[in-house]
């Protein structure tokens, strides 16, 4: 079905090119970026434009890096879906993939059918079923004391209703390094694309989850599921929430017996290109730390969830109605702590070396610019910097730039 498909679709571009040349220019430019950038930190950009004295052509400098960020910055595109450098068959949004041939057409309408007429129901109903035993299982299995038989249990309803539901959006799953698996009184860390990241994990394994409260369909399922095994949700801007968590966190690992615990320490979905700031918090409280990258196939199916544009019912029928969701996933050698080394620094060289095994670009941005403006600290930080230069007296951070 891939190979087939693989082979419309490179039909498809070569067609789109050979018709709309000039359409076909700006390709693969989702990955070089629409603009060329000056990647040098202040202190050397600004070296060339003067001395150490203040002059008013030092104003040009800043303008040209406001005018690099409103143009394409490289923190808000990354919470919009990725560009594609091949037509998928399923959509002409594309500003590459514009071009209309009756050909094109004809494939592109026996597509909507088969997707919309033939996988879709198909697809419903298989989710249906998984969700529904996932909630009966977990109610069901919630009741019973807690004991080992209550553990296999609940590991056996995780198990099969989260492979049902990758098996509702024809899931293609690559597990790399299988003796690298997370082990229990450990700590899961992966890169966060879609909801479904659950799911691609949980069919390999099961996991006691830590994540946001969510409302509606996914705060049934949540609800459902701590029930029967020790998950832990929060609300994030709930401060009492956070020290709640960090305690539980400490005493779920101190136990060796229970299942490893599963955070997406970036705190929002990335677009599948990119790694964002991993928040310090899970690595604070200690443990072993086993880093796991997960990368999507946008090929078949965009996995990305705007939360901001898409609730959780409009995301999955946009999954189920895709060719499908492949994805590959690489559990890595597990980390600990090194001496002299905090927090922040740890959860930085987790973050880098995911990034690296996944093909994915290594951002120091927060995630949480995804719904919040940027905090007054960075523009200070930038002040002080240029304030630094102009006296003479500091020396200047290149990092921060």
């Amino acid at each position: 079905f891939k190979l087939i498909l693989l082979a419309f679709e490179q039909w498809a571009t070569i067609r789109i090119e050979k018709g709309a040349p000039k359409e076909s220019v700006l390709k693969n430019s989702a990955s070089v970026g629409i603009i060329q950038r000056d990647e040098s930190p202040m202190e050397k950009g600004l070296s060339g434009l003067r001395g150490r004295d203040f002059e008013l052509s030092d104003v040009f400098y800043f303008s040209k890096k406001g005018l690099e960020a409103i143009v394409e910055d490289e923190v808000t595109q990354r919470f919009s879906s990725e560009e594609l450098v091949s037509w998928n068959l399923l959509t002409r949004t594309n500003i590459n993939f514009q071009y209309i041939s009756p050909r094109l057409t004809v494939v592109w309408v026996l597509g909507v059918i088969v997707r919309y007429c033939i996988l879709l129901p198909l697809r419903v109903t298989l989710a249906f079923i998984g969700i529904s035993l996932l909630v009966i299982g977990t109610t069901l299995v919630g009741q019973l004391a807690d004991s080992s038989l209550k553990n296999r249990l609940s590991e056996l309803v995780h198990l099969t209703c989260c492979r049902i539901c990758v098996r509702a959006l024809s899931g293609t799953i690559h597990y790399h390094n299988k003796q690298y698996r997370p082990q229990k009184g450990g700590i899961c860390v992966a890169n966060h694309t879609s909801p479904i990241d659950v799911l691609i994990l949980a069919t390999d394994g099961c996991y006691a989850m830590v994540g946001q409260v969510h409302g509606g369909l996914m705060g049934i399922i949540q609800r459902a599921m701590v029930k029967a095994c020790p998950h832990v949700w929060f609300e994030r801007s709930e401060m009492k929430d956070r020290h709640l968590v960090t305690q539980r966190l400490k005493e779920h690992i101190a136990d060796k017996k229970k299942l490893p615990i599963l955070i997406f320490p970036e705190g929002t979905c990335i677009n599948n290109t990119s790694v964002m700031m991993f928040k310090k918090g899970s690595f604070e409280i200690g443990g072993t730390i086993h880093p796991v990258a997960i990368k999507y196939n946008p090929q078949f199916g965009d996995a990305f969830w705007n939360s901001s544009k898409y609730n959780m019912v409009s995301y999955l029928l946009r999954m189920m109605t895709s060719w499908a969701i492949v994805c590959d996933v690489w559990y890595m050698p597990p980390m600990t702590r090194e001496e002299g080394e905090d927090a922040v620094q740890f959860a930085n060289r987790v973050k880098s070396a995911i990034a690296i095994q996944g093909g994915l670009t290594e951002l120091p941005w927060d995630g949480g610019l995804k719904r919040a403006k940027v905090k007054d600290t960075f523009r200070e930080e930038q002040q002080k910097n240029y304030s630094k230069m102009l006296v003479g007296n500091g020396s200047f951070n290149s990092e921060s730039d």
